[in-house]
């Protein structure tokens, strides 16, 4: 975020007489860096008065309630405190919380939605470099790179398990992709798949075979996806989903098949994938664990048909601009009296990730 955002101290400017709503940011600055750009800030001093010089990173403060009684829109971010019904009550002009990040069920809850306040969320923006992280994992581990990798590191040269490998059945024609979970980003995954020769299944209980068509898949059961080569978790981690990947439908797994997680590492039974993945007969790529991180000892660390990354799949670095530009264009069609196009359904929250 710009320095006028982020610089030291909260000093309040006194609104000006014009009609433009009131503006006040809460998240953390130093988790929030390259969301909001310079040129998003220009735009939004010019739909909105911006009357503080810092995020809140609390709304407990004078300085806060000050801010809050004459917020109309809250913008929020990671690092954002939770906005319950004391926090409300000192907000009473609040119209929107526009959340440049994704799932808003950490800081939102059925209070904010009953007094009528309106939610967006650039989930839509996050979506996309996780679905790009995961399809470059999806092409990558038909080709079986992280075998051919560590065996090329480690001898160093060409040997006869590297040739039995490329003689056998890799390669991204034909193979069998699935999804489990028609989530925003499952959606996105089938979505940017549709260049290539694959086949691709879907499971989710709540979308429909002829939706699924319609983005290029087919619905089966979990067993089934669980059968395909190549299997990529897109689910949100509720109650019924938590160790949802346990032994048995790991096991469903074919020899040399690769799953990748960028979910929640609690969907999947973290010992029995350890045994599968210790075992050899199967790849993992992993960018999200349960416990988050690892143990130091964690085998996961060593395994040669094991790639694991630090939760990198999301926005990161300059991908975040996506996530600021979104909001600003939703606060533009809000000022302006437009419907806004990335609202949060509440009925819909529970099931949401």
């Amino acid at each position: 975020m710009p320095d006028h955002t982020t610089s030291k101290g909260l000093d309040r400017k006194p609104a000006d007489a014009g009609a433009r709503p009131v503006a006040v940011f809460a998240m953390d600055p130093d988790k929030t860096r390259y969301v909001f750009t310079e040129e998003h800030m220009r735009r939004l001093s010019d739909l909105c008065q911006l009357p503080a010089n810092r995020p809140l990173q609390g709304f407990d403060s004078s300085d806060a309630g000050h801010l809050l009684g004459d917020a109309e829109i809250l913008i929020t971010g990671w690092g954002c405190p939770r906005i319950d019904g004391a926090v409300l009550d000192r907000a009473p002009r609040l119209r929107l919380i526009a959340h440049a990040a994704g799932s808003v069920k950490r800081i939102v809850g059925a209070e904010v939605f009953r007094r009528g306040i309106s939610v967006c969320h650039a989930a839509a923006a996050n979506a996309l470099p996780v679905a790009e992280y995961t399809v470059a994992a999806v092409l990558l581990a038909n080709k079986r790179i992280g075998r051919f990798h560590h065996l090329y590191t480690t001898e160093r040269g060409i040997n006869d398990e590297m040739r039995a490998l490329a003689d056998g059945p890799i390669g991204n024609y034909r193979k069998r992709i699935g999804i489990v979970g028609a989530s925003r980003i499952g959606r996105r995954v089938i979505e940017l798949l549709q260049p290539f020769d694959l086949e691709l299944f879907v499971y989710d209980p709540w979308i429909e075979a002829a939706e699924a068509r319609k983005l290029g898949a087919q619905t089966c059961d979990l067993a089934t996806v669980m059968g395909c080569d190549v299997v990529t978790l897109h689910a949100p981690l509720l109650e019924t989903t938590k160790g949802m990947i346990d032994a048995d439908a790991l096991a469903r797994m074919p020899d040399g098949g690769t799953l990748i997680n960028t979910a929640r590492g609690a969907i999947v039974d973290q010992a029995a994938l350890e045994r599968e993945l210790l075992s050899g007969r199967i790849d993992a790529v992993i960018d999200v664990t349960h416990p988050e991180v690892l143990p130091a000892d964690s085998p996961l660390y060593r395994l040669p048909n094991v790639l694991i990354t630090p939760h990198i799949a999301g926005a990161m670095g300059l991908e975040r601009n996506r996530l600021g530009a979104l909001i600003v264009d939703q606060i533009a069609r809000f000022v302006s009296g437009q419907k806004l196009s990335h609202l949060v359904n509440p009925d819909l929250l529970d099931r949401e990730a």
